[in-house]
């Protein structure tokens, strides 16, 4: 193609995901022009929006890193500001950071079949007028969540707070909380992050859940992986760490799933011995069994050791209303604060936002099924890739990319223009897409495709059936309709 607004692979999203993607189609497919278009003015997605104190990854480093560029460092939890210069450090390194074009939104993405080709609509901006970009394949790389507004839900009295709140999403810049009493509203990742990093300067921090969710510890520097780095080749030793991290993981969420008294016991006890006598057990016992929600992994025990030390203090309760000193709890109690910092976390917003048509006719994802995790039924030349509810995000969009340049390159070495899933309903029953019980997941079952019932339609969350399915079976199925 020598229209420079026309490619044959357009990849949406410079954030993990996208970087990653880039790099699989400069790797294993040098004969495709592409571009990777970023609504944002820079790369890094999550890593470079969400700057909250304490920001950090909240799986291994040595999994969430890519395959291609190995993070090799010991630290386990890395924080985000360190994940973001691996980003750009990888971009730079692979020139994928030439490949960005920036503030480039897609709000449009038009399939016709006799042009065999999308035509992308990209929002106006000041820097890049209203244009469009054709290309032969679409891969999105945006992520799952809303950039411009995290999830608020509608607390009565809201308005009448008169101290500040604030939603971690948007955490303003340079933001003095020195000796301010802090509450905390949730108790996922995000707020299991915050509240250790916010005792060290606040006079009080309150994490005020009304569920508790499952807390285990990991030590901050992986002692195995120190060790191997430092006696063997980085090559060797980063395969073995990197591969003992996957196979625990998977064996610790299989024994979730089939002994969840056991391993809830287990994570209880922890909590429990180190704690001692300042460990209610109303605190840190789910309702849900281990893995019905993404369990939060805390470094060192921080967030244990600032309710030892008098720092912080978690608070089961539900929120009747906001007061103007706080917040009035329905056992009658009132939490008197200066800041209400709201971690009650995401907005599923698929695909970016964009809208997709289909030979002049509007599609809705939540009417299809989704292929082998990365495709979508009778949405021509078209991917995605989601990460991982139970293990690190990267894991699964390095196998999804490299998915994606398989099926690419067979299409070239066949003659193809088009591939296209197709589902067959007399086969396959129709299930929800993510048998998983947060919120942010239940809030947007309506708005996402379905899986069906057994493989290749089925997700299974596994990255060893992932890599058998995505990495050693053939694009030539008969689920692929290609022509």
């Amino acid at each position: 193609m020598n229209n420079a607004t026309e490619y044959d692979v357009v990849v949406v999203g410079a954030g993990i995901s996208g970087i990653g993607a880039a790099y699989h189609l400069l790797n294993s497919c040098p004969d495709k022009s592409f571009v990777v278009l970023e609504a944002r003015h820079t790369l890094g997605g999550t890593w470079d929006l969400f700057r909250y104190p304490g920001i950090r990854s909240d799986s291994d480093m040595l999994t969430l890193g890519y395959s291609f560029n190995p993070w090799l460092s010991p630290i386990t939890l890395a924080d985000g500001p360190s994940i973001l210069q691996y980003l750009k450090d990888t971009a730079a390194k692979f020139g994928i950071d030439k490949k960005i074009k920036y503030h480039h939104r897609v709000t449009l993405a038009s399939w016709s079949d006799e042009e065999k080709c999308w035509t992308l609509t990209i929002a106006e901006h000041p820097e890049v007028p209203s244009t469009t970009i054709r290309c032969k394949f679409l891969f999105m790389c945006s992520g799952y969540y809303d950039y411009e507004q995290g999830y608020l839900p509608d607390f009565p009295g809201y308005s009448d707070f008169q101290g500040t709140i604030i939603h971690p999403q948007h955490w303003p810049e340079n933001f003095d909380y020195t000796g301010k009493r802090i509450i905390v509203i949730g108790s996922g990742a995000t707020a299991v992050t915050l509240v250790p990093e916010l005792s060290k300067k606040a006079a009080e921090v309150i994490m005020l859940q009304r569920t508790p969710t499952y807390i285990i510890n990991l030590p901050r520097e992986d002692k195995v992986a120190k060790f191997a780095l430092r006696v063997l080749p980085s090559g060797i030793a980063y395969q073995i760490i990197r591969w003992r991290n996957i196979l625990l993981g998977t064996a610790f969420y299989k024994a979730s799933r089939r002994w969840p008294g056991a391993v809830s016991r287990y994570i209880f006890r922890q909590a429990q011995k180190f704690l001692g006598d300042k460990f209610n057990p109303r605190d840190f016992t789910p309702p849900y069994k281990p893995w019905d929600q993404r369990l939060c992994i805390i470094p060192d025990y921080d967030l244990f050791r600032s309710i030892l030390e008098g720092k912080a203090r978690i608070v089961t309760d539900h929120i009747e209303r906001f007061t103007p000193k706080g917040i009035l709890l329905k056992s009658g109690a009132e939490l008197e604060t200066d800041i209400i910092v709201t971690a009650t976390g995401l907005q599923i917003k698929l695909l970016g936002g964009m809208q997709i048509l289909l030979n002049g006719k509007p599609v809705s994802p939540a009417d299809a099924f989704v292929y082998r995790g990365v495709m979508i039924s009778n949405i021509p030349n078209f991917a995605f890739t989601v990460g991982y509810t139970n293990a690190s995000w990267t894991l699964k969009c390095d196998l999804s990319s490299r998915f994606v340049t398989k099926v690419l390159n067979y299409m070239r070495k066949k003659g193809k223009q088009v591939v296209t899933p197709r589902f067959d309903p007399k086969r396959f029953k129709p299930e929800p897409l993510i048998d998983f019980s947060s919120g942010y997941i239940q809030r947007a079952l309506h708005l996402v495709p379905r899986q069906g019932s057994a493989h290749p339609w089925k997700i299974y969350q596994s990255y060893l059936r992932d890599l058998i399915s995505l990495e050693w079976e053939s694009v030539a199925d008969e689920f692929l309709e290609y022509r």
